[in-house]
């Protein structure tokens, strides 16, 4: 699938992206990467849900820190010194500030020919963002997914729970079966919110699965969950995106 390497302006500076597929359906889906950056792992995600049809964007969130990485996601948390500058930039860059930046990513992709409904996917720490970008873009942004998303209704005040109100498109959550950045507490919380929002949401946990399953290079990757987590995405975004 094509690729192409670009750059965003944001309102805060400019970030490193890559843009994937025709969009000849029209429809642009955003992902959210996790907290190990723009890699081979997440260019293979990006690349399938080009092969449906979606012109993807995956920008690099962790722009305003500068140079960094590359990570092994397999060991990166297990070296104090990698797992310092990882937590450094998630706590560097806020939810208002990825809310800023997706802005200019729906911009982009309405540049690149995607014109009609917008997803979002975020996978750990993108998941989060993939949510709170559906409520900050309620009339852009249709679906938006999250897989083995943490602090999703964390008492918090830029947490997707205390946004679910603004949310007008459909909701994906896929849980890790034990997580502790979403307890079974942060679903229950997650899906009355929702619920009382009348936002139409599935939250659906994977038994056996542990948080960073779905994508390929991490340490607990699980193939035949994985697949699960594709046959659920293209069938969600399918029906929310392409009506």
């Amino acid at each position: 699938m094509t690729k192409s390497e670009i750059e965003i302006r944001t309102q805060d500076g400019v970030a490193k992206a890559a843009l994937f597929g025709s969009g000849l359906n029209g429809c642009g889906v955003i992902l959210y990467m996790d907290a190990f950056g723009l890699r081979p792992a997440l260019d293979a995600v990006a690349s399938r849900l080009a092969g449906k049809g979606y012109l993807v964007l995956v920008p690099d969130l962790f722009y305003r820190s500068g140079a960094y990485g590359p990570y092994d996601a397999k060991t990166a948390f297990s070296d104090e010194k990698t797992r310092s500058e990882i937590m450094g930039m998630i706590s560097g860059t806020s939810q208002a500030m990825s809310q800023r930046d997706t802005e200019a990513f729906i911009r982009t992709l309405h540049d690149a020919g995607a014109t009609g409904p917008i997803g979002t996917v975020g996978y750990c720490m993108g998941g989060a963002r993939a949510l709170n970008a559906a409520a900050a873009f309620p009339d852009r942004i249709a679906a938006a997914a999250s897989f083995h998303g943490g602090h999703l209704a964390a008492d918090v005040e830029d947490s997707p729970v205390s946004n679910a109100a603004k949310i007008k498109g459909r909701v994906y959550v896929g849980v890790a079966g034990v997580d502790q950045s979403f307890p079974p507490e942060q679903s229950a919380r997650l899906a009355e919110a929702l619920r009382r929002a009348e936002v139409d949401h599935i939250i659906e946990n994977y038994v056996g699965m542990r948080h960073g399953w779905a994508v390929s290079d991490h340490s607990v990757f699980d193939a035949d969950g994985a697949e699960r987590h594709w046959r659920r995405l293209i069938t969600f975004f399918g029906e929310t995106l392409r009506k």
